[in-house]
């Protein structure tokens, strides 16, 4: 209930600091041209409390805080008194009224730098592309336990998610990316990791699973809870014991020591467990046993079971700058991140990429909380992909959004007249049914996220 709470309430805050925002974008720029804007509502519906300022304009706060509007005079709206005229939205220069309607996506991307600037000022910690195990693909192509990615295909890596991200783009087009890998000694090399291989139609959210690759601080540890009854570990391994080594073999992580028990139990025979006990070292001697998981397949076990809670690993990646230098890092964080989301909806539209990419306010919500949770850097990050990805959307050529509306008048100053109110109407029962149909992809995607 609690995780619920806070999802509702940091879903508010990220609707109404956005919302705010991108209205007082076409706000700003409506009274710069001359425009008398009626109302500047945050929320729809009822006023939950309003004020008039001396210019006439009403300030809201509505009681569905799920969007907002700013209302200007129109004559398309309703009849204006001839003394007004002037101050009618739709009697401005075509020039002036693009001007109005991008000021709202502006005022997005701008607000996008500022929560970077905020971010790189403070400092946000992240964990490092350092993989902690290597298997299949990837371990063919000569990446190592303990490697750090530090660049794909010449693109910077700074955290894991920056390197999960190009790899995912890279199966997504069919491209074999060079990974330039920094490992524990400060040694440089460079490999080629062959995605073009996967096979269609893999799954496009567990690339780096697929390839292979498993992160350092994903990885649990190697310390037992306890062991399983009449289990060969039984009496003698005990809980918070650290497995280091099985038959010789040097075990980092918990992961590493099932597939050497299966090894062990083809081969037949005992072998020597190496533990650490309070700083102790112990060599126990264990045959595995043969065991039937609950479809019914046949494994080996020694019965060391995992650690039942894994305290988080310690941050070793930071994106921290001063205050000057913290302002171009987040002009070129916000182009970086416009170009890989432009690049994502056009993959989308060519169906290259899964439409499962889509999210919608449930997801928004878990998000917001669990970045609220990571400290005040991780919510400014968030509020800021956030407050991008509102800007590209609101830019797509959509009647009923801005840019669909920045369509109408650019087509007017083409053909040197505004469209006729038929085809604006047209348009807008077009865009409100594509628009359903987004809002209504991005539920069922987020409703599917919670089933699995």
């Amino acid at each position: 209930m609690a995780d619920v709470l806070g999802s509702l309430l940091w879903m508010f805050v990220t609707i109404g600091v956005l919302v705010t925002f991108h209205e007082f974008g076409h706000y700003w720029v409506a009274r710069r041209c001359g425009v008398k804007v009626l109302r500047f509502s945050v929320g729809f519906g009822r006023p939950l409390w309003s004020r008039r300022d001396r210019h006439g304009t009403e300030f809201a706060i509505a009681a569905i805080p799920l969007g907002g509007y700013v209302r200007m005079l129109d004559e398309r709206e309703g009849d204006v008194p001839a003394a007004q005229l002037a101050g009618a939205f739709n009697r401005k220069p075509v020039g002036q009224r693009i001007a109005i309607v991008a000021a709202g996506p502006a005022a997005n991307l701008l607000l996008c730098v500022l929560l970077l600037w905020g971010m790189f000022v403070i400092g946000r910690p992240d964990y490092s592309a350092t993989l902690g195990q290597v298997q299949g693909m990837a371990a063919q192509a000569g990446l190592q336990p303990g490697d750090r990615i530090a660049a794909i295909d010449g693109r910077e890596v700074r955290t894991w998610m920056d390197a999960l991200q190009l790899l995912t783009v890279a199966a997504i087009d069919r491209h074999d990316p060079r990974l330039r890998l920094v490992d524990a000694q400060g040694r440089e090399s460079t490999r080629r990791l062959p995605l073009s291989t996967l096979p269609d139609g893999f799954d496009q959210e567990t690339v780096a699973r697929q390839a292979g690759l498993a992160w350092r601080h994903q990885m649990a540890p190697a310390v037992i809870s306890g062991t399983a009854p009449d289990s060969p570990a039984h009496g003698l391994a005990q809980a918070g014991d650290v497995v280091t080594a099985i038959d010789g073999q040097r075990i980092d992580y918990f992961s590493q020591i099932g597939p050497l028990v299966q090894a062990l139990g083809e081969r037949g025979g005992t072998a020597m467990v190496e533990v650490d006990r309070n700083g102790e070292r112990l060599a126990l001697e264990m045959a595995p046993v043969r065991r039937h998981d609950g479809n019914g397949q046949a494994y080996w076990a020694l019965g060391l079971e995992p650690p039942r809670q894994l305290a988080p690993a310690p941050h070793d990646a930071l994106q921290r700058f001063g205050p000057l230098a913290a302002f171009p890092a987040a002009v070129r964080e916000t182009g970086r991140m416009a170009a890989d989301s432009l690049g994502m909806i056009r993959r989308m539209l060519t169906t290259e990429a899964s439409a499962k990419n889509v999210s919608g306010m449930i997801t928004i919500a878990q998000v917001a909380n669990a970045s609220a949770k990571r400290g005040v850097a991780w919510f400014l990050f968030f509020l800021a992909l956030v407050s991008l990805s509102l800007a590209i959307i609101n830019l797509l050529p959509i009647p009923v959004l801005d840019g669909g509306h920045l369509l109408y008048y650019l087509i007017e100053l083409v053909k040197g007249s505004p469209l006729s109110e038929r085809s604006m109407a047209a348009g807008q029962y077009v865009g409100l049914a594509m628009l359903a149909g987004l809002m209504g992809l991005a539920f069922y995607n987020d409703i599917l996220r919670l089933v699995n």
